[in-house]
């Protein structure tokens, strides 16, 4: 059974860090790119981050210097530090690995606020 499991969001200050946790099982994760999602309340569900299998990182516009993915194939775990952040990070965010179709964990909310 295929599962991604997302945890590590919270409430924190702008200008302050959270690193995301992503487990993910059931599949080779090993070779397969991972991303990272995120959603407003009330928008539609964005793309932040992918990592490939051989570790190249790709990032959108408004993440790139603050944010970094990483990935730990032994652990089967992608990761998401975000460093810097602002009010506009507020949202739920989402692992995803695209298999036969796309997967997705449960979410995890960050909320930046003062």
């Amino acid at each position: 059974q295929v599962q991604l499991v997302e945890s590590g969001g919270g409430l924190v200050q702008p200008g302050g860090s959270l690193r995301l946790s992503c487990a993910a099982s059931g599949f080779n994760f090993g070779v397969k790119a991972m991303g990272w999602y995120r959603q407003a309340p009330g928008k539609q569900r964005d793309w932040i981050a992918t990592i490939n299998s051989d570790g190249n990182t790709y990032y959108t516009d408004s993440v790139k210097g603050r944010f970094t993915i990483s990935r730990d194939n032994a652990k089967n775990t992608v990761y998401l530090q975000m460093n810097s952040l602002k009010p506009a990070d507020t949202a739920v965010y989402y692992c995803n690995v695209r298999l036969f179709g796309d997967v997705w964990g449960q979410g995890t909310q960050v909320t930046v606020s003062s």
